[in-house]
């Protein structure tokens, strides 16, 4: 092919040939890192996070694949046929080409070819690359550029027919991307860039091209936006639902804090205080809760309990739960009955789930404590600037055994003890104790809501993998 020169000004000189071998060998270096870090990638296909990553390796790779064939043909120097064969990059991933790329040809050069059209002769000489791109046979010899649009995609026809006139008529370089449909039906991209060769009068004598396939470069750029778009997508919907169990949990929680007693007023024998603790990632709402309520026969209603799962499921399921707990407490329905009915609940629900939860009923006027657990830890009782756990009764897992009974203990309080009520997510691992720890702290605390401030600063800066709660009852002198 002529070499591609305006008659105004000469051809720039190539690079040194040591300069070319010295990129070549990075490039080469940088593949095998990149290709490296895609097979460490996380290719788990339900994970948008990890098909995002996976397809900005492959983008990546393809690219480090072209820039090195490129700078191969440029050590090679101007296709005439005689030239030394450029050595071809390795690539990992060829057995794991897409059904719709060309077969492969053993080299990456394959990708780029070139072309001159002389409008004095008309003439037209491709390389031999060229042919392996459009799927042509050699001896059907090169295109025309009137032939060339029947092999290209309708919608693009109007594109490259602009470009080649632009360069023909007005001296404009050509530099765009058009798709063909080959003998074979397969699809390419090619990405074209070009300029008139002008002769000593300054007219146009012939248009030169290199077209490039860049099939798996643009097939890799659409992985990355459309896996990108996935992860954008799950993460707002995450966030909605984030805010509807939020919202959901809000709603349902008492709203009270502090030492201001029960809502309406409530028996005056006991101070409470509660709060809600997040997991570290406070993208995940649990199915904890807390409650307290005054009963029509002047008892409280104290419990705390735990879902499984996270998100809006957990807590409809647990706005759910809470509501048969509050309605059955009303009707009278004792600690280790109400339990049983819980259990029968979460066992018939078409949100399948496990749960755990401790329910107190305090009658006021003789001191005296009810309760019952389902796989719960105890309430810690602390009397006398000591705490222990109370012993549990039997009670399995909400959920986990239809038909289940639970025991119910009794106790009876004396004024100034202080009950405290979690979920497990508090006290995993030595948290049981460092919570028994802090009893001088409560003897020396003046209201419940402070006893509450004292377990937040112990335990709310924790890297808790789960949600908790805590509940704190201080028995008045009052009966």
């Amino acid at each position: 092919m002529p070499s591609h020169l305006f008659a105004d000004r000469p051809a720039p000189q190539p690079p040194e040939r040591g300069t070319l071998d010295a990129l070549i060998s990075q490039t080469r270096r940088l593949r095998g890192d990149v290709d490296a870090v895609r097979r460490d990638a996380v290719a788990d296909e339900d994970d948008p996070q990890g098909r995002w990553q996976r397809a900005l390796c492959d983008l990546a790779v393809h690219q480090l694949d072209d820039l090195g064939a490129q700078l191969g043909q440029l050590r090679q120097g101007a296709p005439d046929g005689t030239g030394e064969t450029a050595e071809p990059f390795e690539d990992p991933a060829a057995d794991d080409r897409a059904p719709a790329d060309p077969p492969p040809t053993g080299s990456l050069l394959s990708r780029v070819g070139s072309a001159e059209w002389n409008l004095l002769t008309d003439e037209v000489s491709w390389s031999d690359e060229l042919y392996v791109i459009f799927g042509r046979p050699p001896e059907a010899g090169p295109m025309t550029l009137d032939e060339l649009p029947s092999m290209v995609f309708a919608e693009d026809q109007a594109l490259l027919t602009a470009m080649v006139t632009g360069c023909l008529i007005d001296g404009k370089p050509i530099d765009g991307e058009f798709r063909i449909v080959r003998a074979d039906g397969r699809v390419r991209t090619l990405h074209m860039m070009g300029e008139p060769v002008l002769d000593v009068d300054g007219c146009t004598a012939s248009m030169w091209a290199v077209l490039r396939d860049v099939s798996e470069l643009r097939r890799s750029e659409r992985a990355v936006r459309e896996t990108r778009d996935s992860l954008q997508r799950r993460h707002h919907i995450e966030q909605a639902e984030h805010r509807m169990a939020v919202e959901l949990q809000e709603a349902v929680l008492p709203p009270w804090r502090g030492s201001s007693g029960l809502p309406h007023g409530g028996p005056a024998g006991l101070d409470l205080a509660a709060q809600y603790l997040p997991s570290a990632s406070s993208a995940t709402i649990g199915g904890d809760w807390y409650d307290a309520l005054e009963l029509p026969d002047g008892d409280a209603l104290l419990t705390v309990g735990d879902l499984t799962g996270h998100g809006v499921s957990a807590t409809s399921t647990m706005a759910m739960l809470l509501g048969a707990l509050r309605g059955m407490a009303v009707a009278g329905i004792r600690p280790g009955a109400l339990m049983g009915h819980l259990n029968q609940v979460l066992d018939t629900s078409s949100q399948p789930a496990l749960g755990s939860a401790v329910c107190c009923r305090y009658d006021p006027r003789t001191r005296t404590l009810g309760w019952a657990q389902a796989g719960h830890p105890a309430p810690l009782l602390f009397r006398g600037g000591t705490g222990r756990a109370l012993t549990r009764p039997d009670g399995a897992l909400l959920g986990a055994t239809s038909g289940a009974t639970y025991e119910q203990a009794e106790i009876v309080l004396l004024p100034g003890d202080l009950l405290v009520l979690h979920t497990d997510g508090l006290t995993r691992g030595p948290g049981r104790e460092r919570l028994l720890e802090l009893a001088p702290r409560f003897a020396r605390a003046r209201d419940a809501k402070e006893c509450v401030r004292s377990v937040v600063e112990e335990f709310g800066g924790t890297a808790r993998e789960a949600d908790a709660c805590v509940m704190v009852a201080r028995v008045g002198d009052r009966s």
